[in-house]
């Protein structure tokens, strides 16, 4: 399913290019989207864990620079079966890790100094063996080519819409361009909420997931709910200059999401999550 879903991605994002492109240029600017929408989806495939640990200047660690966080990581990787990813320290004071990669023949795991400086062993352990678990559960490709992705349409909506207007502003109206101007800025603005929408859409369920194969994969369930009450508690105080396109890569998202705007959050509210791991903890 992940698969498909990463598949759908890259003909949608190659789909929307390539009718901008007509818009704003005839078969031209087909051919040069077209062109411009294979070079980003081959980039995405290979590079895009590269393209996200060096956006967040993650730093690679080892058993000697960061003991804790690398002996967690070997630990619950011999645990599960799987080949030991790379371990990398983010430099942000907001406790928070995500997972990357294509598959877990080449994943990465990448924690926050925060985290390392704010929790104990067992949350640590905790937060990594859901990290993990997305791994096992084949999320990281995906989640990590939807953020490389978003991260793509946002740009090009923001060049495209300020063309349109620049464009609009510099011609007849009564010409026939003005229309295509007008169109492009219509693309432009639901290619900013596409860009939301492929981020929730593969997050919410993913995230339970994870959550109940950490659980079992750590033996303790109590400590990533204990956990993530501590990430919650912080990230409320605690600001994270992160990208919007990669917020739901995160175990919780480094943004905080209330009221009106919960519902679209990249993740499920944290005290459910919480809930269904102390039941999971009292059925052991």
């Amino acid at each position: 399913m992940n698969s498909v879903k990463t598949i759908a991605l890259m003909v949608g994002l190659t789909a929307l290019l390539v009718f901008v492109g007509e818009l704003a240029g005839g078969r031209n600017g087909m051919v040069v989207a077209l062109a411009f929408a294979t070079a980003v989806n081959l980039l995405t495939y290979w590079y895009s864990d590269k393209i996200v640990l060096a956006m967040y200047r993650a730093q690679e660690v080892d058993a000697t620079t960061a003991p804790s966080l690398y002996g967690a990581v070997r630990r619950l990787a011999e645990r599960a079966g799987m080949p030991m990813p790379r371990v990398y320290v983010i430099p942000q004071a907001q406790p928070n890790a995500f997972a990357t990669g294509r598959n877990s023949q080449h994943a990465a795991v990448a924690a926050t100094q925060g985290l390392l400086q704010m929790m104990d062993e067992e949350q640590i352990e905790g937060v990594i063996a859901h990290e993990l678990s997305h791994v096992r559960n084949r999320d990281i490709l995906i989640g990590t080519i939807a953020a490389t992705l978003a991260a793509a349409v946002m740009i090009i909506a923001r060049m495209a819409q300020w063309g349109a207007i620049l464009g609009a502003g510099g011609r007849d109206q009564d010409e026939e361009g003005g229309g295509n101007a007008f169109a492009i800025l219509f693309v432009a603005i639901f290619g900013s909420i596409a860009a939301v929408l492929i981020q929730m859409a593969i997050s919410r369920s993913r995230e339970y997931q994870a959550d109940a194969s950490g659980g079992q994969l750590s033996g303790n369930p109590r400590g990533l709910a204990r956990a993530l009450a501590t990430l919650a508690r912080t990230s409320e105080r605690v600001p994270m200059n992160a990208n919007p396109a990669t917020s739901h890569m995160f175990i919780v998202n480094p943004f905080t999401a209330r009221g009106v705007l919960s519902p679209f959050s990249t993740h499920p509210p944290t005290q459910e999550r919480i809930e269904r791991l102390e039941r999971m903890a009292r059925a052991a």
